[in-house]
């Protein structure tokens, strides 16, 4: 068994106390061994309990993933396991992705993230921000899972709904839970809705209704009241000028 704690400081890159954490991990899988920092740590590693607790600007390091919070706990077989909180933030440089809430369950041999307590996850790659309560990403099938008051955005895009299903390899979004969808002035609503980001192609299911403005629709409404306001105007200015007569007549 090993047990240490480290106050003050952030803990070195490959320093004693990382050592005792990568010999805790089986030489077959030195190439998923991580770096850590925070300012107080303890750790406990047993054949049957291995524990680590990082406290303040707490910091663990993967080849591709990055998570800093308030404080971090590992734990289980190998310290596959990370549950964090407070000003919680993940960058995964390799898949591009950037992701901020207030609580963080990580699964390192599954790669599934849990985030939770408003939820923010942003797809830099294609240009996507996702809101939600709850946000589960699960990197090995590709797809994220968005739920409780679900806010998506793309470009001239926005949707909302209470469950969404994003599959980034295919660049598809699944909504259901009352969806709506707005693509400019353009409104979608459905049971269902499916859109292809890629060609921005929307499809709705089952009680569907929407609003579709075309350009000449908008430019004749603009036009409209162009033409509105010139009238008043004009009669505003004819009415004053009638009334000016009257008067220099009397």
């Amino acid at each position: 068994m090993f047990a240490a704690t480290r106050r003050r400081g952030r803990g070195p890159r490959f320093g004693p106390f990382l050592a005792a954490l990568l010999m805790a991990v089986p030489h077959g899988l030195a190439a998923d061994t991580f770096s850590y920092s925070s300012d107080t740590s303890t750790m406990a590693l047993a054949r049957d309990a291995q524990h680590a607790l990082l406290m303040g600007h707490a910091r663990v390091e993967t080849q591709d993933l990055r998570i800093t919070a308030n404080r971090i706990e590992l734990f289980g077989k190998d310290l596959i396991y990370a549950q964090c909180s407070g000003n919680v933030h993940v960058v995964d440089a390799k898949r591009g992705l950037d992701l901020r809430s207030q609580e963080l369950f990580y699964d390192r041999d599954r790669k599934i993230a849990q985030i939770k307590g408003n939820a923010v996850m942003a797809d830099l790659k294609n240009e996507i921000v996702a809101r939600g309560g709850f946000i589960e990403d699960r990197d090995t099938e590709q797809v994220t899972i968005i739920q409780i008051g679900v806010r998506i955005f793309k470009n001239d895009i926005s949707c909302r709904a209470e469950f969404a299903r994003y599959y980034r390899e295919r660049k598809v979004l699944e909504l259901s839970g009352m969806p709506v969808v707005m693509k400019g002035a353009d409104v979608y609503v459905g049971t269902r809705i499916t859109i292809n980001l890629d060609t921005e192609e929307i499809s709705a299911e089952g009680g569907v209704s929407g609003t579709v403005q075309s350009s000449s629709a908008a430019q004749d409404q603009g036009t409209t009241q162009g033409q509105g306001a010139a009238k008043d105007q004009g009669t505003t200015q004819s009415q004053g000028a009638a009334q000016g007569g009257v008067t220099g007549g009397q």
